[in-house]
């Protein structure tokens, strides 16, 4: 679950920190990614924030996403699809993805089996883990009637 408020301050007191102001293009990228619920490419965070704040660029998306994720609160993502895209960070959440190469849809999961036999693997070979990255792609079992179909990622 994301909390919105914590991001918010972690996004501000990075701003204060680096001499960044909070802007009015800032604030409405900020509000439709968290709210978004989903993975979001560039294009798509702009479409949605431009319906709120019209004449906003492309550039000014990138940059915003550059600057979430230098402040923590979002993670860059790129699936075998080749897009980037970005999600809010969840303090202490890790997930999986699941992606469907039909639709495009990205199903995020946690699995406590699959991370404890990560661990396990690398301690068996002398790593310490550090960080890990599990994407499984697939599709989904009646491509035919996906219900994502056409719904976005």
């Amino acid at each position: 679950m994301v909390d919105s408020a914590s991001l918010e301050q972690q996004l501000v007191g990075h701003m204060r920190a680096h001499g960044l102001k909070r802007t009015q293009q800032r604030q409405v990228l900020f509000d439709v990614f968290v709210g978004a619920g989903r993975h979001l490419a560039i294009d798509e965070l702009l479409e949605r924030a431009q319906k709120r704040l019209p004449g906003l660029g492309y550039a000014t998306v990138y940059r915003t996403l550059k600057l979430f994720v230098e402040a923590g609160i979002a993670h860059e993502r790129r699936f075998q699809d080749g897009q980037t895209r970005y999600e809010p960070a969840v303090l202490g959440e890790h997930h999986d993805h699941l992606i469907c190469l039909d639709c495009g849809h990205i199903f995020e999961f946690e699995d406590g089996l699959i991370e404890h036999r990560q661990a396990q693997v690398a301690h068996e070979h002398g790593l310490a883990l550090v960080s890990h990255r599990h994407d499984i792609y697939g599709t989904c079992e009646n491509s035919e009637t996906c219900a994502y179909r056409g719904s976005g990622k």
